[in-house]
């Protein structure tokens, strides 16, 4: 139980990791754009200087609509806990299939620790919703998945 408990927290860290460097990529994108927007100046093409600026606020718009989707991703793992033992599947769960091993907090993708690869779903993915509420022994839709553990 030790052991898979120690899983669960890399799992954790992982997600977070996913979440700091998403955040840092996206706040990256908006310096950079807010620095390209007050730069540039009304040139002899004044259709391509505004079309260049709409263009700017899109990407700007874009990016604020990302860090809200990071702003929530953060809230999911803060509502994660370990030392909750339950026999349903819910948020913080590794669940093991004969299909595939997940782990239900947010859509970071591909995870592998110790040369096991787990998948970071979330609750509101087709799979998740399938997964939540789901025991040990239940069949899920998604491929057929017998889930063989619960963690």
């Amino acid at each position: 139980m030790k052991k898979t408990l120690e899983i669960k927290k890399k799992l954790y860290k992982a997600c977070l990791f996913f979440v700091k460097e998403k955040h840092h990529t996206v706040t990256s994108i908006i310096e950079s754009n807010k620095k390209a927007l007050f730069s540039e100046t009304k040139s002899s093409a004044g259709d391509k200087h505004e079309t260049g600026r709409a263009m700017l606020q899109l990407e700007m718009e874009k990016a604020s609509q990302q860090l809200v989707a990071i702003s929530q991703m953060k809230a999911v793992l803060n509502r994660i806990t370990f030392n909750n033992s339950s026999n349903i599947i819910h948020l913080g769960s590794l669940i093991i299939t004969d299909k595939g091993n997940y782990y239900l907090g947010i859509s970071a993708g591909k995870i592998t620790i110790n040369s096991t690869d787990y998948f970071a779903i979330s609750a509101s993915s087709p799979i998740g919703k399938q997964l939540i509420s789901k025991k040990v022994g239940n069949v899920i839709a998604f491929n057929q998945a017998k889930i063989l553990q619960l963690i």
